[in-house]
């Protein structure tokens, strides 16, 4: 299990990633808790971040604001003179992951704050989650190797504490954003691993940001100027993602644990030497459809459904159910919506929009996800 994704519930723990990169609750405690006896904020971690709610569009009555939605880890920075705690989303500690960064806030004039922001890694004027995941790693001389290669950049959007250590959290939006923005002009002016986000009260430039950068940019957030900081509920932020569509060959199945129906389609996509590499799935079907796809693709089954990259392959990620599908003839293509591409996969399940008989499986091709050089840094002026 990846480290970042263990909530402060076990229940809502992430199943795909590996156990032995998971430090203990315990451990996790401690470190915790001594940066809790250690640092004389009037904040100190773990604070559940405000979280967002996903919907269709911009809201654009005046009581917005809104801002870049970035493709990193979402980090809450504190800092206590000599003391710097970076928390995850869920609560756990990264610092020891970013020490490139605790560095960088070292540097900067305040002795004393906490901001919240996201954690970037940038690659060729694009942001690589791609390397943020590389960071999470066990052994600190691999760390430190990979910081030095690929420094990792600190993108704030909120003031929680000023320099004084003084709580913020019951000011409005309204408040803390003016003083976010003197804060970085006083004490973070110049460095170049810690930026300020660029907000806007205008729904008309949130939308030029799309047209600016492309489909570089991972959405936009939307915040209620009116309140103060909705510490762990979804009360006050809305994130409108960038969803995107792509064409895809059906190259085999898994079956739903404990049944003979369809619990997953594994899809493909063609390289320019014709060969067919599993990119991902797409799940979530009623049983109703289980049962019809699952008379669709009985007919199909023929390998080697996969003539690259196939599903299964080794990796910390993987399973052994990773291992256990049914390859099909290349005969079916399914137009799926996804909101990343990257590491030669969708990031995440997509979602079927339509199936597409009209189309020639061998046109389902990886050209259609290979993003242009990226401009989402550009946002940062």
């Amino acid at each position: 299990m990846c480290p970042l994704a263990k909530p402060y519930a076990e229940d809502r723990a992430r199943k795909s990633c590996p156990n032995e990169l998971v430090p203990s609750q315990a451990s996790i405690r401690h470190v915790v808790c001594d940066e809790r006896l250690l640092m004389t904020l009037a904040i100190k971690p773990p604070l559940p971040p405000m979280e967002a709610r996903s919907v269709d569009e911009l809201p654009t009555d005046p009581n917005w604001q809104y801002e870049p939605k970035w493709d990193g880890f979402r980090c809450i920075a504190f800092r206590d003179k000599e003391k710097i705690e970076l928390q995850s989303k869920s609560g756990q500690p990264l610092a020891r992951y970013f020490p490139d960064l605790v560095e960088a806030l070292r540097e900067l004039k305040a002795s004393r704050f906490v901001r919240d922001g996201e954690i970037v890694i940038p690659r060729a004027g694009r942001l690589s989650f791609d390397d943020l995941l590389q960071r999470i790693h066990p052994a600190a001389s691999r760390v430190k190797k990979l910081a030095a290669e690929q420094p990792a950049m600190f993108i704030v959007f909120d003031l929680l504490a000023n320099e004084r250590g003084q709580s913020l959290l019951s000011r409005s939006l309204s408040e803390r954003r003016p003083l976010l923005e003197k804060f970085a002009a006083k004490c973070g002016a110049g460095h170049a691993a810690v930026r300020l986000s660029p907000a806007s009260t205008k729904p008309s430039l949130a939308k030029q940001w799309f047209r600016r950068v492309g489909g570089n940019l991972d959405g936009i957030i939307a915040k209620r100027l009116d309140l103060p900081y909705q510490t762990g509920n979804r009360d006050g932020m809305l994130k409108i993602k960038h969803v995107r569509s792509a064409d895809c060959v059906v190259g085999g199945f898994r079956y739903a644990e404990g049944k003979r129906t369809v619990g997953s389609l594994l899809l493909g996509l063609y390289d320019d030497a014709g060969l067919l590499h599993h990119v991902g799935f797409t799940s979530s079907f009623t049983e109703q459809e289980r049962q019809r796809i699952t008379k669709l693709v009985t007919p199909l089954i023929e390998p080697p459904g996969f003539t690259g990259r196939s599903p299964g392959g080794k990796s910390r990620w993987s399973t052994r159910r990773s291992e256990e599908w049914k390859p099909l003839r290349a005969q079916l293509v399914v137009e799926v919506q996804y909101d990343h591409f990257t590491g030669g996969r969708f990031r995440h399940g997509t979602s079927i929009f339509r199936w597409r008989p009209d189309k020639d499986p061998e046109s389902c091709t990886l050209s259609q996800v290979l993003t242009p050089r990226g401009q989402t840094l550009k946002l940062l002026g």
